[in-house]
C-alpha cells in the first residue's frame, strides 16, 4: 500500500488496526469504537473488478509530460496503439512507458491512423477544446486532461461537434476519483448525508504562473501557465461537489487577488491580473458552495469538506487536517479500500490520490461497454464553465453572474 493510501483500509484492515490499538492520535479503546463500522451498510459492496468482454480498445496517448502517469498499458481491455509529442525526448518517454513501437510527431498525424479508436490528450490546457474537436471529427473518442475548455464559445462548439459525430468524451478530472470523493458520493447516494447543505473545496498550487516558476518559463519562453487565471483551472475544486451530488453551479461571485510585485500577472497572454481567486457559487438546489483556487498562498494540494444535515466528511489536507467522517454518534478516521474495483495490475497510486488508475479504467470500460463515461462532456463542462464565468465576476469586482448550462 502506498504512503498516499495511509488513510485507506478495508474493513478487515480497520478491525485489525483496532485489535492492535493502532490509532491516529487516539487511544486503543477510542480506536476500537471509532473503527467499528460495517462499510457495506454505508456505501454498498465494493465488488472486485471483473472483465465483461474480451474487446480491446486501441488508444493513442498524446503528451509526454503528464501523459506518462497513466495505466493504459496495464488494462486488460486496452492496447496503446501509438503515442505522440512534438518534442522527440518526450515522445520517446511515452514509447518507453507504454512499450509502443508506433509514434507520431504530432496529433494531426496520429488522428489519421485508422487503427486508433480513442485518443488520450495530456496537452496544454488552451489546446484541449481544439484538439478534442479535431479528434472527434476524425472519428476518435477522447479523454482529455482538465479543463475541458477555456471559453464559453469553446464549450458550445464541443457540444455541437459531439452531437454531430456521436463520439464519446471524458474529462480526466482527478478530484472526482479521489477516494474521499468516492466515499462521499456513495454516502450521499445512500442518504447518509441527508440534504447536502454546504460544501467547500480548495486547490492550492503555490508559485505556479509566476515568472520564476519552472512550469511558467521553459528555454526562456513563456508557457501557457505564465500568468494563468486560477479560475480557468477550477475543476480540482468544482468536481468535489458536482461529482458527489450531481448539482449544477448556476451563479457565482468571485474575488481575485494578486501580489503587486509579481510581473507575470501584469503582462500575460490572458490579460489576467489575479493569482488567487475565491469563488462563492449557488447550486441549482439553492445550496452555497465555496471554492478557492490560489497560486500565491501558503498552502498546498486539493481537498474538500462536505456538510449534510446528518453527516459530514472532512478530507485530509497538507495543513495537517485529518480525515474525519462525522456520523450520528460516531467519528470515523478511515475510508474504505477501493482498489478491488480495478484490474489487479492497476492497483497502485500513480498520482492525485490514486485517481489515475480509476480514471483509466472508467474510460476504457465505458468504451468497451458502449456507454457514456461517468465524467462525460456534460460533467466536464459542469466542472470548468463555472470557473470561466467566475473569472469575469472577479474582473467586475465580485459581481454575481449566471453560469450557463449547456447540457
Amino acid at each position: 500500500m502506498s504512503s498516499k493510501s495511509a488513510n485507506r483500509f478495508s474493513r478487515r484492515g480497520f478491525l485489525q488496526a483496532s485489535a492492535l490499538g493502532a490509532g491516529i492520535g487516539l487511544s486503543s479503546s477510542a480506536q476500537a469504537a471509532d473503527d467499528a463500522i460495517e462499510w457495506p451498510e454505508f456505501i454498498g459492496e465494493i465488488n472486485p473488478w471483473a472483465s465483461t468482454t474480451d474487446r480491446k480498445i486501441r488508444i493513442g496517448v498524446v503528451g509526454g509530460g503528464f501523459g506518462v502517469a497513466w495505466h493504459w498499458h496495464e488494462h486488460p481491455n486496452c492496447i496503446v496503439e501509438a503515442v505522440s509529442d512534438l518534442i522527440p525526448e518526450r515522445r520517446e518517454r511515452l514509447v518507453v512507458k507504454y512499450e509502443c513501437a508506433k509514434s507520431y510527431e504530432s496529433l494531426e498525424k496520429l488522428v489519421l491512423d485508422p487503427a486508433i479508436e480513442a485518443v488520450a490528450l495530456f496537452t496544454p490546457a488552451p489546446d484541449h477544446a481544439r484538439q478534442m474537436i479535431l479528434c472527434m471529427e476524425h472519428g476518435k473518442h477522447v479523454i482529455s486532461a482538465c479543463p475541458a475548455c477555456m471559453t464559453l464559445e469553446e464549450a458550445q462548439e464541443m457540444v455541437r461537434v459531439q452531437k454531430k459525430t456521436g463520439m464519446k468524451y471524458m474529462t480526466a478530472e482527478t478530484s472526482a476519483f479521489r477516494w474521499e470523493t468516492m466515499t462521499a458520493r456513495r454516502l450521499f447516494e445512500r442518504g447518509f448525508f441527508g440534504e447536502m447543505v454546504y460544501a467547500e473545496a480548495e486547490y492550492y498550487h503555490p508559485g505556479i504562473g509566476a515568472a520564476t516558476h519552472e512550469l511558467s518559463v521553459k528555454n526562456s519562453e513563456r508557457t501557457w501557465r505564465y500568468g494563468f487565471p486560477p479560475t480557468l483551472y477550477p475543476t480540482h475544486c468544482t468536481s468535489f461537489l458536482v461529482r458527489v451530488t450531481g448539482e449544477r453551479l448556476t451563479s457565482v461571485s468571485c474575488i481575485g487577488t494578486a501580489n503587486p510585485d509579481e510581473p507575470a500577472f501584469k503582462d500575460n497572454a490572458y490579460d489576467n491580473p489575479f493569482q488567487n481567486a475565491m469563488m462563492l457559487f449557488e447550486t441549482d438546489k439553492g445550496h452555497p458552495f465555496r471554492c478557492n483556487v490560489a497560486w500565491d498562498i501558503h498552502g498546498d494540494g486539493e481537498r474538500a469538506q462536505w456538510f449534510g444535515r446528518s453527516a459530514a466528511l472532512y478530507a485530509p489536507g497538507s495543513g495537517g487536517q485529518p480525515l474525519s467522517l462525522k456520523l450520528p454518534g460516531k467519528t470515523v478516521t478511515q475510508i474504505p479500500d477501493f482498489w478491488p474495483l480495478l484490474p489487479e495490475k492497476m492497483r497502485y497510486d500513480s498520482g492525485h490520490g490514486g485517481s489515475h488508475a480509476f480514471l483509466t479504467n472508467e474510460f476504457v470500460m465505458a468504451l468497451v461497454e458502449d456507454r457514456e463515461p461517468a465524467l462525460n462532456l456534460a460533467e466536464g463542462l459542469a466542472y470548468c464553465v463555472p470557473g470561466i464565468v467566475a473569472h469575469q465576476s472577479a474582473l467586475k469586482q465580485g459581481e454575481r453572474m449566471a453560469v450557463p448550462q449547456y447540457i
